[in-house]
This record gives structure tokens, C-alpha cells and sequence, in this order.
């Protein structure tokens, strides 16, 4: 590896680390779903690893498919920034449709047994059924993962571009892992630290609201993600 591979590859690393730590929507979504559906330390990486492996992934095969056809850096840059704002919105509607289903889960525990027909639709939307068992698998997984396979890591494309250029696809493979595996290590260790921190802290008086609470902070994750870009 030579001194400007080098270079690439620590401002890669350096860039992962920001970038994740940054923005609320590589952490946040995991650790308040983690809470409200009480989700083991186990559960909870396996999504965070899938989700993040989906996130860099993605990235990558854009830079790689853009680079093999000769397309310009700042075309796939404007790719990623669509990507990004749409994937913003997807969480905005997300946490929005979560924290409603959270309301909807509250009045029917309420202790008058009132329900809203329109409400109980939201329902549908968290689970399908196992077509040979007839149990319920949770979709929230799954749809986190479809967000993030779709949501940019917007810094990988330049980083990837470059090496790919400079150093040929050599160079351009070890940026590309080194930001991947630095990104999702961040992810897992913020998410993880958090739901450890969060076991410790006397939140009991709050569970009934945990649905609202993390559908609603979902939603402005993602407004914060499409208002300050982060």
C-alpha cells in the first residue's frame, strides 16, 4: 500500500467515524425500537449489522456500477442526494405511522376499551402472518433494512471514486471496506452502548408511551437528516 492509498484509506476511516456519529439516523431508529419492543443486545446487532451492511453496500455497488461506466462524480453525487432525501422522508413517514399505531395501541388499553376503527388499520402494517405456522412476524426489521439499503452513505462515493482512479480497483476495494467496516463498527457500538445505558435508567413510569415516544423520535431523526442535511 503505498503513502497516498494510505492517506485515503485513514481520512477514510476518520470520515466513517464522523459521519456516523453525526447522524441520528445511523443509531437512533435502533435504540428506540430496541426499547420499545424490548429487543435482547443480540436482536438488536443483528439488525443494526444488517441494516448497516445494507446502508454501505449500496453505496458501493452505485460507485462501482458508475465508475465502470465512465459516469461522472458529480452525477453520482446528485444520485446520492436524491437517495438521501427520499430515504429522509421514508423515515419521516415511518415514525409517523409508528408513533400512530403507538396511539392506536394506548386507546385500546385505555380503560374505557374506546378504539377508532381508522387507527385499528395501522395495525396491519406492523406484522404479517406466517403462511404455514399462521404467527406473527414483525415487518419493523424489515422495513428498517429497505430504508437503509436505500438511504446513501453520501462521503463513500468520492472516497470510492478516487482510489478507483489513482490506485485502480485495489485501492478503490480497501477504502471502500475500511469506511464500510468503521461505519457499521460505529453504528454497533452506539447502538449497543445506548440500549445497555438505557437498561440502567429507571424508565418504567414511561413504558405505556415507548411506541409514541420512539415513533416520534424516528420522525424527527429523518426531518433532521432532510432539514440540516446531516
Amino acid at each position: 500500500m503505498g503513502p497516498d492509498l494510505t492517506v485515503l484509506t485513514v481520512n477514510a476511516a476518520v470520515v466513517a467515524l464522523v459521519h456516523t456519529a453525526i447522524g441520528p439516523d445511523h443509531y437512533l431508529p435502533f435504540i428506540v425500537l430496541a426499547k420499545s419492543r424490548n429487543w435482547s443486545l443480540a436482536k438488536t446487532a443483528w439488525i443494526t449489522f444488517a441494516c448497516g451492511v445494507g446502508h454501505v453496500a449500496s453505496s458501493v455497488i452505485l460507485g462501482m456500477v458508475g465508475y465502470a461506466v465512465g459516469a461522472s462524480l458529480h452525477r453520482l453525487e446528485w444520485i446520492e442526494s436524491v437517495r438521501g432525501g427520499i430515504a429522509a422522508w421514508c423515515l419521516i413517514g415511518f415514525g409517523t405511522l409508528y408513533a400512530a399505531w403507538g396511539l392506536w395501541r394506548l386507546q385500546r388499553n385505555s380503560p374505557d376499551g374506546h378504539s377508532h376503527d381508522h387507527l385499528i388499520r395501522l395495525h396491519a402494517y406492523d406484522h404479517v402472518h406466517n403462511p404455514r405456522t399462521g404467527e406473527e412476524v414483525s415487518m419493523t426489521p424489515w422495513i428498517l433494512f429497505i430504508i437503509f439499503a436505500f438511504g446513501p452513505c453520501e462521503p463513500l462515493i468520492p472516497l470510492f471514486i478516487y482510489p478507483a482512479a489513482t490506485s485502480g480497483w485495489t485501492g478503490a476495494w480497501i477504502v471502500a471496506v475500511t469506511f464500510s467496516i468503521v461505519t457499521i463498527g460505529a453504528m454497533l457500538a452506539i447502538v449497543l452502548a445506548a440500549q445497555a445505558g438505557l437498561a440502567w435508567l429507571p424508565t418504567r413510569r414511561f413504558a405505556r408511551y415507548s411506541h409514541v415516544i420512539a415513533g416520534s423520535t424516528i420522525a424527527l431523526a429523518g426531518g433532521a437528516i432532510q432539514v440540516l442535511g446531516l
